[in-house]
């Protein structure tokens, strides 16, 4: 069984980041639990704004990177939070998504069907939990399974503050839930694998 972690920080490597160090304690589960996972660092990468898969430039990475997620049974997205919402760089992953929306497997259902998505959040504010529905909602909505409890954030609390990597503040419940999210979509990618969504 194989996971793709993106991590939709804004900082290239290697600079140091939060989103990062969090979604390590997902990775390290799934790893546990006998899953092949590969991290990417979407902004060490030439995404291209778009739609589409591919956009016919040969200097676009995200053909590649596509292929990668589509060779894995888990999705794990993860961003820091802006403003309130998903960074730039996951946006710009979830629009170029809606590439495959017309991409049907051999049944004629959707590549992503039998695919399950979990999140990491990570911000200085609070917003993860609006930044996982909107990650949930574009995934659900291009098909992959949702698997129940498979996301985990950290914040600071109510306003500005310390960064992840710079605090200790309830560390351990998002290491926890962590933990716990990674379990979870393992035991539904390997339900699923068992007992994979038919063509009706």
């Amino acid at each position: 069984m194989k996971a793709l972690v993106l991590n939709c920080t804004l900082k290239t490597s290697p600079k140091a980041s939060n989103t990062e160090a969090l979604a390590k304690e997902m990775i390290s589960e799934m790893e546990r639990l006998g899953v092949k996972t590969q991290l990417l660092r979407i902004a060490d990468h030439n995404v291209m704004t778009g739609t589409k898969s591919d956009l016919g430039n040969s200097a676009d990475e995200w053909p590649a990177i596509l292929k990668q997620l589509l060779d894995a049974d888990i999705l794990i997205m993860a961003t820091p939070t802006w403003v309130g919402s998903l960074s730039s760089v996951a946006q710009k992953v979830l629009e170029r998504m809606n590439g495959l929306y017309s991409a049907k497997d051999d049944y004629g259902q959707p590549v992503t069907f039998n695919k399950v998505a979990g999140f990491v959040v990570t911000g200085e504010e609070d917003g993860a939990r609006h930044v996982v529905a909107e990650l949930a909602h574009a995934l659900m909505d291009v098909g992959f399974t949702i698997a129940p409890q498979s996301y985990t954030y950290w914040n600071n609390g109510p306003g500005p503050g310390k960064a992840y990597l710079k605090s200790e503040y309830r560390k351990d419940w998002s290491i926890a839930t962590a933990k716990a999210a990674a379990a979870n979509v393992v035991a539904v990618a390997k339900a699923l694998k068992k007992t994979p969504i038919k063509p009706v």
